[in-house]
């Protein structure tokens, strides 16, 4: 397969970093944390052009060049549950499969709440594009090999791991929300400032999974992909979600 050459659209404005959009918006998300569209709003307000600059090392990286030549799309497949039900038990697809059943949510879903978002702004058929669109479809996948789980904790902890692989001002902006609000309210036993500082140290030694063949990801072994990967226990999570079960029905109430 001959070697895609990478497109920006050079109709691309500069992204300026807009800190009080973003504040607005973070008022939003922190009266509804399933108000996905603002998460998408804090990031374009804060991210200036860190995504083009992740864009070039996705480029130089190993397997960079090749995702982009074969430039799939990603929700269909993760949204095909029958053939992902098919790979043994324990693979990284049946988990996926599971995971999704079990919070109710589609890689479709995930794309509407961000056209929901794009309506406010230009949009570009380019590579930058793809690209950008990559780094979302594979955030609940990262929540599966990661082991960070959908409540409050969970998902401000794999920001705080993204952050560390990925970079951005928006996502490092939520995450140290979610740090304060969350640290404010749980007991000091917890140690969220922990579970942080360790999602940010795993995401860091940790291989960046939008650089991987998903479609060959998804039919290897949970645990020895998490292996290859390089993909770290969230143990201080772990401990910490159990203290905050002692404390609330639901762990997700302790960002409420």
């Amino acid at each position: 397969m001959t070697p895609r050459v990478p497109s920006i659209d050079p109709a691309r404005p500069g992204q300026p970093i807009r800190p009080f959009k973003a504040w607005h918006h973070m008022k939003k998300l922190l009266a509804d944390k399933e108000d996905t569209e603002q998460v998408f709003e804090i990031i374009q307000a804060l991210n200036g052009e860190s995504l083009r600059r992740d864009f070039k090392r996705f480029l130089a990286s190993p397997n960079g060049p090749q995702r982009l030549t074969e430039r799939a799309s990603l929700p269909p497949l993760l949204d095909d549950h029958a053939p992902l039900l098919a790979l043994p038990e324990g693979s990284v697809g049946r988990a996926y499969v599971d995971f999704m059943r079990r919070e109710q949510l589609s890689a479709a879903g995930l794309v509407a709440e961000s056209e929901k978002q794009r309506r406010n702004h230009p949009q570009f058929d380019d590579d930058l594009s793809w690209y950008g669109d990559r780094l979302r479809d594979t955030h609940d996948l990262n929540h599966v090999l990661t082991g960070y789980g959908r409540d409050a904790l969970g998902e401000g902890a794999l920001l705080a791991y993204t952050h560390a692989q990925n970079g951005g001002r928006g996502i490092w902006f939520i995450a140290s929300m979610a740090r304060r609000r969350i640290g404010r309210l749980a007991p000091p036993a917890a140690n969220i400032a922990k579970v942080f500082e360790e999602a940010r140290k795993n995401g860091r030694a940790a291989r960046r999974i939008h650089e991987e063949n998903v479609e060959e990801l998804l039919a290897e072994p949970l645990a020895e992909a998490r292996q290859r990967l390089n993909i770290p226990k969230p143990t201080a999570y772990k401990a910490a979600l159990a203290i905050l079960a002692d404390l609330y029905p639901d762990p997700q109430a302790v960002a409420a």
